[in-house]
């Protein structure tokens, strides 16, 4: 019996792949947890809740994330000049909820403060990092954000982390 068989198959009958299935094998890859915020030129403000964002350079400092095309606030974030990853802490999943579920108003009892260019930074979040938009492309189903970083502080507190469906805490080994 081949480890293939022995983990479930990635494909369907008709030989695409299963999206059900590629979403539990990447659901097993741990990730810190995001709140991506956004402000239009009109003063709209937009946020959702990212597992999707990563470090793509140290020189020049530039990151990446993604949307979803679906996204009700997509035309905040293609309008926006910034945008900022807000890192949330252990104690913050409910933040994490709020902002990964439809609403109208995301930011509801939510406690901000302004970063560069006006974009919402989340108040207890361990780290935030403040982007300009470098550039949009199309990813599938998903538009990639590329920023460059030009504002970046942290705390030392423990992160949130999502793997498996369910929200953790970060336990380092002994």
């Amino acid at each position: 019996m081949s480890i293939m068989s022995e983990m479930g198959t990635s494909t369907t009958a008709s030989g695409a792949m299963d999206p059900a299935h590629l979403r539990a094998v990447l659901g097993r890859f741990a990730t810190g947890v995001t709140v991506i915020t956004s402000v239009a030129p009109d003063g709209q403000r937009a946020g959702v809740t990212a597992s999707s964002f990563n470090t793509l350079s140290l020189d020049p400092p530039l990151v990446l994330w993604s949307l979803s095309l679906k996204a009700p606030s997509l035309s905040v974030f293609r309008s926006g000049p910034h945008f900022a990853v807000n890192i949330l802490a252990a104690d913050q999943a409910a933040i994490a909820l709020q902002f990964a579920r439809p609403a109208e108003d995301k930011f509801r009892d939510i406690a901000t403060y302004e970063g560069v260019g006006g974009v919402p930074l989340i108040t207890g979040a361990i780290a935030h990092l403040v982007c300009s938009v470098v550039r949009r492309d199309p990813g599938g189903d998903h538009e990639l954000y590329i920023g460059q970083v030009v504002d970046a502080v942290h705390t030392d507190r423990s992160p949130l982390v999502y793997a498996r469906g369910g929200f953790g805490h970060f336990a380092p080994l002994s």
